[in-house]
């Protein structure tokens, strides 16, 4: 094997854990290699995930305020229009953008990339098929190869009807009806963006309750007032299949026994992604996945073959970005006899509808399953003077506490800027902090971060404005 296909640490997939472990084993003075498949580097997060979905979001969300908000405070618009041609433009400059910062760190870091499908040869070996096939050695392979959009059987994806995430923040023209299959971060963030421009939106769910994984007063609040947003819910409804109407689509399904139809331009299918280990050679190193296709790792991220880690989507635990940042960061930093730690118990999910769902540690449901006594304390964004100022009162922060040392367990905050303020009870949780601590700690005023404040105060009933 030549020098220049000989690294101390390859990488297979270029998303956020993928890139960010190469950055990092650079760092730590590695000779590092970067195999990604596709002709970008960045992965689904960056090219059709959660880059281009946040760029729609706050696009529609102006122009939802230019519709419907701006008068009460003196602006004058006259009814303004959507030209979804340049908002597709603007969504594609800031993924461009990230495109080529991650370019420049590999070339600021000498890492050398290879564009192909990279595939396990046994030993430390790899296989890139790209225009050539290539074949690289490693000490260290990291396998980042991220996951996909899960496929119902019965309702294939064709592109251009029944469509995953990826078409659906392309679409060429809002939509006049949109079913979504799934209530879900991505089916009600997508959901809410082509609601806010006008599409009629019809949000199926087999589950009995939107944004599973919260607590039920957190996901009865973001139904409410989802609902008054355009989104309209179907909850324990299981969708069955499609019909053909002449020109319209039926997307069919069943609740309580009775039948129900849903006449639909575009139907989005948003039930979860898959590991993305198909393809990868792991039977040629002994490797075997466990029944939802994720691949076995000890606390190290070492697989059973010798020299071959894995993190991210393709393991267990949630499929989020950040997860498999600091999961490459850890796992780096192992391989290079160093501490890599990752917390597991701090790590945020968000949902990012306006307002928005954030919540870190045990739900108020989950803790009480693992038979813990808690302190609950809850205080509203309709009391923050911050909030009423930005019209920012729907919601409110919930603080979770263990009832015989104060310990925090969970936070849930449905906001404006939830996703920001729950950065600070990461940070409280990460030390072990106390309801009390988060209580004693000064926020500036107004913010609409008092409001966590005020419900530490209230795990103990000592709310000020409430």
């Amino acid at each position: 094997m030549s020098e220049a296909n000989s690294f101390d640490c390859l990488v297979i997939g270029s998303g956020p854990g993928g890139y960010v472990a190469a950055i990092r084993a650079a760092q730590l003075g590695f000779k590092t290699a970067l195999v990604e498949k596709n002709e970008h580097l960045g992965g689904t997060c960056l090219n059709v995930g959660c880059i281009p979905s946040k760029a729609l979001l706050h696009s529609t969300e102006l122009f939802h305020f230019a519709a419907h908000g701006a008068a009460a405070h003196g602006i004058q618009i006259k009814k303004p229009v959507i030209d979804v041609s340049q908002l597709m433009v603007k969504k594609s400059a800031t993924v461009d953008q990230l495109r080529g910062g991650i370019q420049h760190l590999m070339k600021a870091n000498k890492i050398k990339v290879f564009h192909g499908l990279g595939s396990l040869r046994g030993g430390n070996q790899i296989c890139v098929h790209g225009k050539t096939e290539t074949t690289l050695e490693a000490k260290n392979i990291i396998l980042a190869t991220g996951s996909s959009v899960i496929e119902l059987p019965f309702l294939p994806f064709d592109g251009k009807t029944v469509v995953s995430s990826d078409e659906a923040i392309a679409f060429s023209e809002v939509p006049d009806k949109l079913a979504v299959v799934g209530a879900g971060a991505i089916g009600l963030e997508l959901g809410s963006v082509w609601a806010r421009l006008g599409a009629k939106v019809e949000v199926i769910e087999f589950l009995p309750n939107i944004a599973a994984g919260f607590d039920k007063d957190v996901s009865k609040t973001a139904e409410r007032l989802f609902k008054k947003q355009g989104l309209n819910f179907h909850l324990g409804t299981k969708v069955t299949g499609l019909n053909e109407d002449g020109p319209h689509t039926i997307l069919t399904a069943e609740k309580d026994g009775k039948k129900l139809e849903f006449k639909a331009d575009k139907i989005l299918v948003a039930v979860g992604r898959r590991p993305n280990t198909e393809g990868l050679g792991l039977e040629k190193v002994g490797i075997e996945c466990d029944e939802k296709g994720r691949i076995p790792i000890d606390p190290h991220y070492r697989t059973t073959a010798p020299g071959i880690y894995a993190i991210g989507d393709v393991t267990t635990g949630p499929m989020l970005a950040h997860k498999a940042e600091e999961e490459a960061v850890a796992c780096v930093e192992r391989i290079a006899g160093q501490a890599g730690h990752v917390n597991y118990d701090c790590i945020p999910n968000v949902i990012y509808t306006e307002p928005e769902i954030a919540s870190v540690g045990l739900t108020e449901a989950a803790a009480q399953e693992k038979g813990l006594k808690v302190k609950v304390g809850k205080f509203n964004f309709l009391a923050n003077g911050r909030a009423i100022a930005t019209d920012a009162t729907d919601g409110f922060a919930k603080v979770i506490a263990d009832a015989e040392s104060d310990r925090l367990l969970g936070i849930q905050i449905i906001a404006k800027s939830a996703s920001e303020m729950i950065a600070s009870a990461i940070a409280h949780m990460e030390y072990g902090g106390s309801a009390e601590d988060l209580a004693r700690t000064v926020h500036a005023h107004p913010t609409l971060s008092e409001t966590l404040k005020e419900a530490a105060l209230a795990v103990d009933g000592r709310a000020l404005h409430s």
